[in-house]
């Protein structure tokens, strides 16, 4: 017998949990590395407009 569910929608299939894990966990990583390129980008950007261009 199905448990009542507390919201109503879609019951999670056992086998889709750890798909969504791996691409929640690549995305968070994407956006990591994105962050981090951005903040080397505004640091030699700083460095060069402070440095006199050189």
């Amino acid at each position: 017998m199905r448990p009542k569910l507390a919201f109503p929608g879609m019951v999670r299939v056992p086998g889709r949990a750890a798909r969504s894990s791996v691409a929640c966990l690549a995305f968070v990583l994407v956006l990591a590395a994105a962050f981090w390129a951005g903040v080397v980008w505004v640091a030699a950007s700083l460095l060069t407009l402070f440095s006199g261009g050189y």
